[in-house]
């Protein structure tokens, strides 16, 4: 059985994504991905962006699906927080 997470109340940004490197210490970094429609083309478009999230623990690998939560700056280019591991990479 699947244990439940409860997500925070707040107004924070919460985003889905692959990890696609997990070689710095404390620090990953997650593909988040979206599908959006053209404006003038009316055609699905995929757009994907880097960001890289703090893993305190070091438990996230690369390839697992994970949700990761907007906080306040911890470093230069880090802003995020891994909240959970969605699904293990096989």
């Amino acid at each position: 059985m699947d244990t439940i997470v409860r997500l925070p109340k707040t107004k924070r940004k919460i985003f889905t994504g692959v990890v696609t490197s997990d070689k710095m210490d404390k620090t990953i970094v997650v593909s988040v991905a979206k599908r959006k429609v053209h404006r003038l083309y009316k055609k699905y478009v995929n757009e994907s962006k880097k960001v890289k999230a703090h893993d305190e623990n070091n438990e996230a690998r690369t390839g697992d699906t994970v949700r990761v939560i907007e906080s306040r700056p911890i470093s230069k280019d880090k802003a995020w927080r891994l909240l959970e591991i969605v699904e293990r990479a096989r």
